[in-house]
């Protein structure tokens, strides 16, 4: 099975929106701080996600994400599937003529089998279960500390300014030496 980074990162930010199912829309820059993916990457994610009715949307001050059905109604092949993973170990796609001569490889079986017992496995595994497992981890998005945010300017306190006694130019500099 070639799971990508796609699938893997929409399974991680649904864990992430259904963690914090409570706390009203998630936003996608919150998910990206903490999951530590892209951005843009969840943006294109999400929106598949949207489409097939995974999760909706809330726009304005305080939008994200909520799931679009219960976790326990929305299983890890709906989510790899929604944002166009495919769960193919064979080498051809699934076709019949998988071999350059028009024939099918000697192993097109073993693969295709593969492929029922991956989606057979994915299809038994609900995003509640994952958020179950992780509240057993002692997860609780209640007494999550938020994470940091990035500062354009420093935190450093701020200092009265300096008064320059200096002059600001030769033709100062030349009165204070005649002087």
């Amino acid at each position: 099975m070639r799971l990508t980074t796609k699938g893997r990162f929409a399974v991680t930010a649904m864990i992430d929106v259904a963690l914090r199912q409570g706390t009203g829309p998630v936003a996608l820059a919150a998910i990206s701080q903490r999951q530590n993916i892209s951005l843009s990457y969840l943006e294109q994610l999400f929106g598949k996600l949207r489409r097939n009715s995974l999760v909706v949307s809330t726009r304005g001050p305080g939008g994200g994400y909520s799931l679009g059905r219960a976790a326990g109604d929305i299983t890890v092949a709906d989510i790899v599937t929604s944002v166009d993973e495919p769960l193919d170990a064979t080498h051809c796609g699934g076709h019949e003529n998988c071999a350059s001569k028009g024939a099918r490889c000697m192993t097109h079986d073993l693969w295709m089998a593969l492929n029922e017992k991956m989606l057979e496995f994915l299809s038994s595994v609900t995003l509640q279960n994952l958020v179950d497992e992780q509240h057993e981890r002692g997860f609780d998005a209640k007494n999550e500390r938020a994470p940091a945010t990035r500062r354009a300017i420093t935190d450093a306190p701020h200092l009265k300014p300096v008064r320059v006694t200096a002059p600001n130019s030769v033709f100062a500099l030349g009165g204070m030496v005649s002087k």
